[in-house]
């Protein structure tokens, strides 16, 4: 029986297959040390920070809520590229013409610092490099790819027309842009793991940080098993937990995938993007010795629509151009978006001296949780970067960010009221057929239930234990999703993802 890795929902994704777990020992006398720094995440981000900090001569010890490779790194779609979902022209518009150059040099750097890790600690993680397409289906778009274009250009990365496209796709328009990448991110992850573990750093499972005190300089992390004293802390978590000004700041969403066998083989060997909103993206990857597309796209603000029509629409589209023999994987995944396009990386906000946090990397986490690795690194050992005020999470931009930052934040009110008065007296328990969850109404009150395969009923309070919003239920990855800042939760309750640090509470029946 092969190996399952865990993840942050109840679908698999094809990274998981196959992988050992990498259990280390936990470190001894870990209360009794006073280390350098922490670093809280298992992910890309936290990795590529911890062994950065640990080869600049820190003693580091990096926490895991669950297991590594739990989050948005093992489902991600594993595209590495030299461009941004915010596109370069959109960053000169609010951070000007050399900021945009900064934003670019900051994703080429990212990428870079992921190759040089897999050359550097020979790293077997399926990379090869790859052209990358995008196209154009109508006018519109048209006008789309040739300001894309144009902000490629403006940065110095080169890409040109073409009239040809790798995939059975009708277009009106199309670039060509090489130098890209794949690659399979829990293999890479668990050799940035190895490497930090073999160079002397720390590591511990299954460690939810959820306090932080301060004394003399010192930050005390407090987990239910133990308290973990440092000099510098770092929340590679996607978002920081509980309530801080980053949760105004970046809306979350959910972006799903399909592994996808083909008849014939009409696989693109490249990476290829549409510009619709939402968008699609296509690539190929060998799982298991089988050639997949790897499909993905119809991104939404979580907890906002229906997973499994996004999923349907999704297989749709994909049907509609490609052979398709069967959908082998479906999964999919979470990411922020910043308000004004840019990544949040330094000193945390409002936050004690020394807690520092990377979030907002859009859809682009494989080269910004990288490259923020390294920025982090330089603050700490440095006390400086060349990213830090482009980057800075304190920054304000109160013009070009203020439409958006309304928007995001009236949705959120919005679902703080309506979904507390918008369940029918007909909703019942009885209703739930085996494998379903539902907010109904017992006795007056509203439950988050959910009914296993072998019928008993799983109740919670429906209340999101982060900022008192109301959760939906994800049919799909089996969760309990807030459609305010993001948190998600099991069918018992547990937080999967933050900023919640709470578990939801049970009802019992």
């Amino acid at each position: 029986m092969k190996t399952i890795l865990e993840r942050d929902g109840g679908l698999e994704s094809p990274w998981q297959h196959g992988l050992p777990s990498m259990v280390s020992p936990r470190p001894k006398k870990i209360t009794e040390t006073v280390y350098d720094c922490l670093v809280i995440g298992g992910g890309i981000t936290g990795f590529t920070t911890a062994l950065l900090l640990q080869k600049s001569g820190k003693n580091v010890i990096l926490a895991e809520a669950n297991s590594i490779g739990f989050g948005t790194t093992g489902g991600t779609s594993a595209h590495i590229n030299n461009f941004a979902d915010t596109t370069y022209k959109e960053a000169e518009n609010a951070f000007g013409k050399q900021g945009a150059k900064l934003f670019a040099k900051a994703i080429s750097e990212g990428f870079a610092i992921i190759k040089d890790n897999i050359a550097e600690y020979k790293i077997d993680c399926e990379y090869e490099d790859k052209v990358a397409y995008v196209y154009a289906e109508d006018d519109k778009q048209a006008e789309q790819l040739t300001s894309l274009y144009t902000g490629l250009t403006m940065v110095g990365i080169r890409a040109h027309f073409v009239k040809e496209l790798p995939v059975p796709i009708p277009y009106k328009n199309a670039i060509k842009l090489n130098g890209q990448a794949q690659f399979h991110p829990l293999k890479y992850l668990q050799g940035l793991q190895k490497h930090f573990l073999a160079s002397g750093g720390n590591f511990v499972e299954h460690t939810l940080i959820n306090k932080i005190n301060t004394e003399n300089e010192v930050h005390m992390a407090a987990s239910d098993q133990m308290t973990i004293h440092a000099k510098n802390i770092v929340y590679a978590t996607h978002m920081p937990p509980n309530i801080n000004v980053l949760n105004l700041e970046c809306a979350p969403y959910r972006s799903y995938v399909l592994g996808v066998k083909l008849k014939d083989d009409n696989h693109p060997d490249a990476l290829v993007y549409d510009l619709e909103d939402p968008y699609h993206y296509f690539r190929t990857h060998t799982i298991d010795g089988e050639k997949l597309l790897i499909a993905g796209g119809n991104d939404h603000k979580t907890g906002h629509e229906e997973p499994d029509k996004v999923f349907g629409d999704l297989e749709k589209y994909v049907r509609k151009y490609f052979n398709v023999s069967s959908i082998k994987y479906r999964w999919s995944s979470q990411y922020y978006i910043p308000v004004d396009g840019l990544p949040y990386i330094g000193q945390m906000p409002l936050a004690t001296k020394g807690i520092y946090c990377a979030t907002g990397f859009n859809g682009n986490g494989m080269m910004l949780g990288s490259i923020a690795g390294k920025i982090i690194n330089d603050l700490i050992v440095k006390e400086n970067s060349v990213y830090k005020d482009l980057f800075d999470p304190c920054r304000t931009k109160p013009i070009d960010g203020f439409k958006e930052f309304v928007t995001e934040n009236s949705d959120v009110a919005l679902h703080w009221v309506k979904d507390r008065i918008g369940i029918h007296e007909t909703d019942s328990l009885k209703r739930l057929a085996p494998g379903t969850g539902k907010i109904v109404e017992v006795n007056g009150k509203k439950v988050a239930a959910y009914r296993d395969e072998n019928g008993t009923i799983h109740a919670l309070n429906p209340v999101c234990t982060h900022m008192k919003c109301v959760v939906n239920w994800n049919p799909e990855e089996k969760s309990w999703d807030c459609p305010c800042h993001g948190a998600r939760f099991d069918i018992d309750g547990k937080v999967l993802t933050g900023p919640a640090t709470i578990n939801l509470a049970q009802i019992q029946q």
